[in-house]
């Protein structure tokens, strides 16, 4: 049954074979993405661009921010929201506020 099988599928043997060698592609560019020394580096390219003039330290910090995050594994650094930012204020959204009294 293998061989006939593999006799049936045999014109699509080109595209199983693209398609094995894009995901080796995408795995060594996604390990090369996230290794330590290719983000240290990016880091040290960012200061010097810094201490040359070419950047402000506002995007240096807003660039390092970017790198550490994807070595972290975290998202959104830069744009993390202030603490208590994004809850519903209270009665809002379907939150009830609680209306009873003290004392009672």
């Amino acid at each position: 049954m293998d061989i006939l099988w593999g006799l049936l599928t045999l014109p699509y043997a080109p595209v199983r074979g693209l398609t094995a060698v894009v995901k080796v592609i995408a795995r060594e560019a996604e390990s090369q993405r996230y290794d330590p020394a290719n983000i240290r580096r990016e880091l040290e390219e960012l200061d010097a661009a810094a201490a040359a003039g070419e950047i402000t330290s506002q995007e240096r910090d807003l660039r390092q921010q970017q790198v550490l995050d994807r070595l972290t594994g975290t998202g959104g650094g830069a744009r993390r929201a202030a603490p208590g930012a994004g809850r519903p204020a209270p009665g809002a959204a379907g939150r009830p506020v609680n209306r009873r009294r003290r004392g009672r």
